[in-house]
């Protein structure tokens, strides 16, 4: 019932800029809860920012001050925008969206495909 979609991801110099995006559709009636997380190679999934309905934020030590989420709610997107990459950020980033479908009966909690970001020079 709900589909995301999430975009932005590549290959970028250390120092550079990237910015994902992930858009969220289907039966939403509404959303309280946006997130990116991050997966490396053989390391576990990290939260990375989080933002709620009450525009509540929440990052990361490793990318505070350099990361950046925001909303366009109106279009149940989320974005990551991520300045002074580092090769430590290389890791597969995951949105996370939770709201409610059919009119508010029903919660759902859904991840996106994952996309790809690599720093490397």
């Amino acid at each position: 019932q709900v589909q995301i979609v999430e975009s932005g991801g590549g290959l970028v110099q250390p120092g550079g800029s990237l910015r994902l995006s992930c858009a969220a559709s289907g039966s939403i009636f509404s959303i309280y809860f946006m997130g990116w997380y991050r997966q490396a190679p053989g390391n576990q999934r990290e939260l990375v920012a989080t933002i709620t309905s009450d525009s509540t934020v929440n990052y990361a030590d490793s990318v505070k001050g350099r990361f950046t989420i925001s909303t366009n709610n109106t279009k149940n997107t989320v974005y990551l925008q991520m300045n002074s990459l580092a090769p430590e950020d290389t890791a597969v980033y995951y949105c996370n969206i939770r709201g409610r479908v059919l009119l508010g009966t029903i919660l759902f909690d859904d991840w996106g495909q994952g996309t790809q970001v690599t720093v490397s020079s």
